[in-house]
């Protein structure tokens, strides 16, 4: 049985205060887009993994995909399985795309050994792997606070746009990018910006990352401008970076543009 692991981009992200733990209070919306993963899993004598696409250099044991199985098998009862990841989504880009990956291990091993696991627990398990992971479970648009494991549903459409998405050869810890960045409480909520018209977000949609982001790396920042003179609507850098997505009226193909860079262009839903 096989699916496709999308990403997702940030719509805005406030970093809101710093936690006693340690973590910050975040606002921002998760909003899925088309780029996609291929995660299969077969019947097979031992568990095994095996990846292939975008070079990740992580040990198996480690990937988020097999601390996903190790939790199902902590609970659950299902024969060996082999586990063959495709990866198309760039890491260290602020899409997400290892917490997809293992919110789907999650939902086709379900599907597949019939665990008959519902969606309520299947985002709790997914929560013990990372605060972004329960999101693709639902797959939806969502307001998320906390640190950004708390969502509500958001009504949200952006089908009819385009995105242009820039990933340079850059790759931004978020450890570090949370280090630099000072929390504020938002003079204007995210729930009331997304209600206003797309044009106008420019002005009044923020990433609180952008500033100290772009200060060490100002190629991020120029692929920003860079899509707003090539006419993008908004632009922004998803999550704590490396990568900046730009929302076209019309569609656009930029790849010569950006062509030292990882570049997807298509439609929205």
């Amino acid at each position: 049985m096989i699916c496709f692991p999308n990403a997702k981009i940030n719509l805005g992200l406030n970093i809101v205060s710093k936690r006693s733990d340690g973590y910050h209070n975040i606002e921002t919306i998760f909003y899925p887009i088309p780029i996609k993963d291929a995660l299969e899993v077969v019947s097979t004598e031992v568990h095994s993994f095996n990846q292939t696409g975008i070079v990740i250099d992580t040990p198996s044991e480690k990937n988020l995909v097999m601390k996903a199985l190790n939790i199902l098998e902590k609970k659950y009862t299902f024969p060996p399985l082999a586990v063959y990841l495709h990866k198309s989504i760039p890491f260290g880009a602020g899409l997400g795309g290892g917490s997809s990956d293992a919110a789907n291990m999650l939902c086709l091993v379900n599907d597949y050994c019939q665990l008959k696991i519902s969606d309520n627990e299947l985002e709790e398990l997914a929560s013990s792997i990372g605060a972004d992971c329960p999101f693709f479970i639902q797959n939806k648009p969502v307001f998320a606070s906390g640190t950004g494991n708390i969502f509500e549903s958001v009504n949200l459409s952006l089908s009819g746009y385009y995105l242009c998405l820039v990933k340079p050869e850059i790759s931004v810890s978020t450890a570090e990018a949370y280090s630099m960045v000072k929390p504020h409480t938002p003079s204007i909520s995210l729930k009331e910006i997304i209600t206003k018209p797309i044009t106008e977000w420019k002005e009044i949609m923020q990433n609180d990352f952008e500033a100290s982001v772009f200060a060490k790396f100002p190629v991020i920042g120029s692929i920003k401008e860079s899509l707003y003179r090539e006419g993008a609507v908004y632009a922004s850098m998803s999550g704590s970076g490396s990568s900046v997505f730009g929302l076209f009226e019309q569609p656009v193909e930029l790849e010569e543009k950006f062509n030292d860079c990882f570049v997807w262009n298509g439609p929205l839903s």
